[in-house]
């Protein structure tokens, strides 16, 4: 006789999320979000230098960007984990849109560089705030089993707002200039304010204990304890804690490359702003390959080969865009500095929300940030103002030869292992004492998480 009937195919992961309503109406949403995100990134660095001419003051509002996100990150994780993440998003993007839909019309007093820094630290404030619950709710709408492609779903969205964006920023600054273009980016954080009304979010479930253990308590905590808690989540953790270190060092050179890139092309080679545009969203293309390609490199080679190889191509694109005076060839490495970006990226929030139980992911997520960018604003300034001093070229080659250096020193912690990059041992535990659980707040009390 013949065997029995097949078995029912199991969905795969594409086709799992085609159906789930709720990722569908958020990503849609965020698609447009993105791009006028992606056109302020551009768009900002633009006002700095048409009000200011200055590579220094372009490097400085960057700083200030970041350091407001590092601030904010010592306490947006205790308050994500705290509130509903659903309308705290939804209150963060109806901030932004008035604060980015009021600056074209107050710009037409005069440009006024204070104005801009204000500006800035608020969006930082807000933004810190939103990503930190966006990060977190994505394992509420999807399976654990689709992170990794939902992940690459997001990231191509942000891949298609890197190549629509940039080239949208430079037609709006020719035509009505770049603080116009601010203000674009504030309608679209309404259209998402408005779909994240129609998305639902759904805890995921912890283990026994886990969420008695970890909810906070009633009273407020200090922000130092809100930090720690994650914090020693994140070193307990034998992949998450080489992890940030390295990011941390990864982020005082890449924070600032930017900057270096506009520099180089609007003024070193003196090309216009569309043209600036237009390699910007080339440079897109990498977002988009990098995110399609994400689940699939990892799965082949590992999290550990994936994420140093792609901070290996960030290097040597980092330094070829500082040597190069051919504008095709620079915008072609900026794709590849964005390839390696986003499979980098893609990768390491993927791992963290694997491995981190849903009440205490926004504190986590919130303490990894905080850490790896706490360089950004000293490398984005110091970057810049060597740069203005010695020229882009010798300042690009010595940041793309501290990437291959992060990549060395990588091969000597246990990133360099393959595999998935799920931790062998318990999540929680004591690092060089092996695992141990987090005692309940009945073993100690008083004591949150």
């Amino acid at each position: 006789m013949s065997g029995g009937a097949p078995g029912p195919t199991r969905p795969s992961n594409v086709s799992r999320l085609s159906r789930n309503k709720d990722f569908n109406v958020f990503w849609l949403g965020q698609a447009l979000s993105v791009i006028g995100g992606s056109i302020s990134f551009f768009a900002l660095p633009l006002l700095v230098l048409d009000a200011t001419d200055s590579l220094a003051q372009m490097g400085l509002m960057t700083a200030v960007a970041a350091a407001t996100g590092i601030v904010t990150g010592l306490f947006a994780g205790h308050v994500v984990d705290r509130v509903d993440r659903r309308r705290l998003m939804i209150v963060c993007d109806l901030a932004r849109a008035a604060l980015l839909g009021a600056l074209p019309f107050l710009w037409l007093a005069g440009p006024r560089i204070w104005l801009l820094y204000l500006m800035t630290a608020l969006v930082g404030v807000l933004k810190t705030l939103f990503d930190v619950a966006y990060v977190t709710a994505v394992p509420n709408l999807v399976p654990a089993e689709d992170l990794t492609a939902a992940n690459g779903r997001l990231m191509s969205t942000f891949a298609v707002g890197t190549l629509v964006g940039p080239v949208a920023a430079g037609a709006i600054a020719v035509w009505i200039g770049p603080d116009w273009a601010l203000g674009v980016d504030g309608a679209t954080f309404l259209v998402s304010a408005v779909t994240l009304r129609w998305v639902r979010l759904t805890p995921r479930p912890t283990p026994d204990g886990t969420e008695a253990e970890h909810l906070p308590v009633s009273g407020a905590r200090k922000a130092r304890e809100m930090f720690l808690v994650g914090f020693r989540f994140l070193w307990s953790h034998a992949l998450l804690r080489p992890l940030t270190v390295l990011l941390t060092l990864l982020t005082f050179v890449t924070v600032g490359a930017t900057d270096l890139l506009i520099f180089r092309v609007r003024n070193d080679l003196d090309q216009s702003a569309a043209t600036l545009g237009y390699v910007v969203a080339v440079s897109g293309l990498g977002t988009l390959v990098g995110a399609l390609c994400a689940g699939r490199l990892r799965r082949l080679l590992g999290f550990g080969a994936c994420w140093l190889g792609s901070v290996a191509l960030v290097g040597l694109s980092v330094a070829g865009i500082g040597v190069s005076r051919d504008v095709p060839t620079i915008a072609a490495l900026a794709a590849v500095f964005m390839f390696g970006l986003t499979v980098a990226g893609v990768c390491s929030m993927t791992l963290r929300q694997e491995v981190t139980p849903d009440p205490l992911l926004g504190r986590v997520t919130s303490v990894f940030w905080t850490v790896h960018n706490a360089s950004g604003p000293v490398g984005a300034a110091v970057l810049t103002l060597l740069a203005q001093t010695h020229g882009v070229p010798v300042i690009s080659l010595a940041a793309g030869a501290f990437c291959l250096l992060l990549v060395g020193a990588g091969l000597f912690t246990p990133l360099r292992a393959g595999g998935t990059g799920l931790p062998k041992e318990p999540v929680t535990g004591s690092p060089g004492r092996g695992p141990a659980r987090i005692p309940s707040r009945r073993a100690r009390p008083g004591r949150r998480r």
